[in-house]
């Protein structure tokens, strides 16, 4: 009975560091990282006015997303690259020469064309160059989840498309100033602030992408 209790407890602690080495790296969805002002609080109780604050919204205007529950369409173009390149070389050379041709007491045809010579070089050229390009694209529609009180927007959406066995999901988050929306209720993930987004996919098709764990749980102990 002892020995079953020792089997099944290695079996639950492999099975649980199994879920460990598999893990999907999470991406922060919705949660700025700098400070940011607090949301305008609605009124608890309406003052009877033509004129609301928290559901104001202009006359001479086209229909653009301004309070909590309005929707935005976000062009997704991300496009990053990066590259840097180093070059370095350095070269020296020294030459020594040197001759005896008398010392006191010997008399000077003992040496006769005793000489030393000696010459160093040293040379060392070395290059390096790093290059990086990532690009991104693609249209999701986002709701309001917040006002904040300088007016600028916090966004959130998530698209899913299934098709077959696999299922493609797209998230994003963000804070949008209403300056950058354009007309149509456009706005570039370009003029977003705090830009979070994530693409996964669910399935096996992502499944076939992965390692397994038990290849993961090698490549961890092997020195190489």
């Amino acid at each position: 009975m002892k020995h079953l209790i020792l089997m099944l407890a290695a079996i639950a602690i492999a099975l649980a560091g199994c879920t460990t080495l598999n893990r999907v790296p999470e991406v922060d969805v919705a949660q700025p990282t700098a400070a940011l002002p607090e949301p305008i609080p609605a009124p608890t109780v309406n003052n009877g006015a033509i004129f609301q604050s928290s559901q104001y919204r202009p006359l001479f205007e086209d229909h653009r997303a301004r309070l909590v529950g309005d929707t935005l369409t976000v062009q997704i173009v991300e496009k990053v690259s990066a590259s840097q390149k180093s070059t370095s070389s350095i070269d020296k050379t020294g030459e020594l020469s040197a001759g005896i041709s008398a010392l006191p007491g010997i008399a000077p045809n003992s040496f006769g064309r005793a000489s030393a010579a000696g010459n160093a070089s040293n040379t060392f050229a070395g290059k390096g160059s790093t290059e990086n390009s990532n690009n991104f694209s693609g249209t999701i529609t986002a709701t309001v989840t917040g006002v904040l009180a300088n007016g600028h927007l916090l966004i959130a959406g998530e698209k899913q498309i299934g098709v077959n066995h696999h299922v493609d999901v797209l998230r994003f988050s963000g804070q949008v100033d209403p300056r950058a929306i354009q007309p149509g209720n456009v706005v570039p993930s370009a003029q977003i602030a705090n830009v979070r987004i994530e693409n996964r996919g669910r399935g096996a098709q992502a499944e076939a992408q992965g390692i397994g764990w038990l290849a993961r749980f090698f490549l961890s102990v092997l020195p190489v």
